[in-house]
């Protein structure tokens, strides 16, 4: 696969984010915040994932390093972690993508993680700087657009989920989910294409 350009960054960014596919878990948390709050609670939890998100693309080919991994495993583990994570969007569970979810108000868990910063979001981030380091800039302008469209998504998830209704947003999630599907195997083939020519 050759290296993304900013947009196909985004989207991919935007896919593993799913933020439509999180609309129906943030609804129900929502219902336990106080209106005056859910503003606030967006901004953290978004800002929250933002930040660990951008530390690992900044120090993801450090992180490498120190864990003696190669771009090719990491290419492979992370079309692994995105091929389970689209199954799930694709054929959905009574627990939703990432599992139970807590009482009471949200911090971080489930939210900022796994919501946002899942194990799919950083290994996607990861293997964009280990592909192309010197284009760090444009993944971290892709990374930001991403979360403003997640927190914009959010904010308004109980209007987009009343517009749409729950049919249409299964409906969108399982085409994102597809299409993720589609590109963790990419992801898989690359891996094992690279592995194979480096033997």
């Amino acid at each position: 696969m050759d290296s993304p350009t900013f947009l196909s960054a985004f989207v991919l960014l935007l896919l593993v984010t799913d933020p439509l596919g999180g609309i129906p878990l943030f609804v129900s948390l929502m219902k336990q915040v106080p209106p005056e709050r859910r503003w606030r609670m967006i901004v953290r939890e978004v800002s929250v994932a933002f930040i660990i998100l951008l530390l690992f693309m900044v120090f993801g080919r450090q992180f490498l390093e120190l864990m003696h991994l190669s771009q090719t495993s990491l290419g492979i583990a992370g079309g692994v972690i995105l091929f389970l994570i689209a199954l799930r969007m694709v054929f959905p569970h009574p627990d939703g993508v990432f599992g139970d979810t807590q009482q009471g108000e949200p911090y971080i868990v489930p939210l900022a993680i796994p919501l946002l910063a899942g194990p799919s979001a950083l290994a996607t981030v990861l293997l964009l700087v280990s592909r192309d380091p010197e284009r760090i800039w444009v993944w971290i302008a892709a990374l930001a657009l991403t979360m403003l469209v997640c927190a914009f998504t959010l904010a308004f998830s109980e209007k987009i989920s009343q517009v749409l209704g729950e049919q249409v947003t299964t409906a969108f999630e399982r085409l994102m989910g597809l299409i993720l599907t589609a590109i963790a195997v990419q992801m898989l083939l690359d891996g094992i294409r690279a592995y194979l020519a480096s033997l």
